[in-house]
């Protein structure tokens, strides 16, 4: 039979399509030409962390806890800290978050002076994929603007400072309430707890509240004022913080009373000055407020940024102490 030329070339070209085409699978690309297999992305570790903090100031012994407990921490795991100090001023505090912004920090941490007027400031920061951690006090912005917080339930120190008032008066006290910082988040909370549990107790009845602003000098210059319009009427005195108390336990003595007996006193931090108070008899209680956060606070920030999950707030484990075990307890306090 003959073929004709026509059909043979397309034979044969059909031979040559398939021999390429089998060829490109079986041959090996070159090595070249091979992506390797995408690796993990390392995780870093407390060396490798930059970390922005943006303190409140020094207001108080428990201030100035918080502040050591954090350069310590940071110290001890090798963590690169930038720190600033925003003198009580909440323009202070936001001018060094765009600092720590502007130097691509890993990480945030603040403690709000007061609650409002962050949510410009941490949108920037979630802008620049630089996560915000909270330190010892709330903001009241909305949760995607800050990862995870750190500190104490504020609302319970104020019940656990209410409990302990109703026990010391017997359920019958003229009250007087030396407030924190206007607008902060443990003057708001304290405030709060305090008069959920005084509402099972209507004998005690608060007869003046004035902010002390969180100070020992605040707190002499408020108390006196109490004094001079309230007089030996005042039987108790609630202190927001063991600083505004001590304050407030000179004006006392100054008026010609004796704190802790003709006025029982409760406050809360728990700092070294409390202790010496209650073993001197002018401070009858001091409920803990845990300044210590550093360790917790990086180890927050070492897995924020390597993606871990957080939970949105850890709570500090803390006590309510007495005069009795004062004089024990004293050396073991840090702050």
């Amino acid at each position: 039979m003959k073929v004709s030329k026509l059909a043979l070339w397309s034979a044969l070209l059909i031979a040559l399509g398939a021999l390429t085409s089998c060829s490109q699978f079986a041959l090996p690309a070159p090595a070249s030409q091979i992506t390797p297999a995408t690796s993990a992305k390392p995780k870093k570790t407390f060396k490798d962390l930059v970390v922005g903090y943006a303190q409140i100031g020094a207001e108080s012994d428990w201030r100035t806890g918080n502040t050591a407990s954090v350069k310590q921490a940071a110290e001890k795991l090798g963590v690169e800290l930038k720190f600033a100090d925003g003198q009580q001023k909440q323009e202070n505090q936001i001018a060094a978050i765009r600092s720590f912004i502007a130097m691509k920090v890993d990480v945030i941490g603040v403690p709000p002076v007061v609650e409002t007027g962050w949510e410009i400031v941490f949108k920037e920061a979630k802008a620049a994929g630089i996560p915000i951690i909270l330190v010892d006090r709330r903001a009241n912005v909305p949760d995607d603007l800050y990862v995870t917080g750190v500190g104490s339930d504020f609302v319970e120190e104020g019940r656990n400072a209410a409990r302990v008032m109703a026990k010391l008066m017997n359920g019958q006290a003229n009250i007087v309430e030396l407030v924190g910082t206007i607008d902060s988040a443990p003057a708001n909370d304290r405030y709060k707890g305090f008069r959920e549990i005084l509402k099972d107790y209507p004998g005690m009845r608060i007869i003046d509240s004035q902010s002390g602003d969180f100070t020992r000098a605040k707190g002499k210059e408020v108390m006196a004022e109490f004094l001079r319009k309230h007089g030996k009427n005042i039987t108790a005195l609630f202190a927001h913080n063991d600083d505004m108390a001590i304050g407030a336990i000179k004006a006392i003595e100054e008026y010609g009373v004796k704190p802790g007996e003709d006025i029982k006193i409760v406050s809360i931090d728990s700092i070294r000055a409390a202790f010496e108070a209650m073993i001197a008899g002018k401070l009858n209680a001091t409920v803990e407020c845990n300044p210590l956060l550093g360790p917790d606070f990086f180890e927050l920030a070492l897995k924020v940024v390597n993606g871990e999950p957080v939970p949105k707030w850890v709570y500090s484990k803390e006590s309510v102490f007495l005069p009795e075990n004062a004089k024990d307890i004293l050396p073991t306090r840090r702050y």
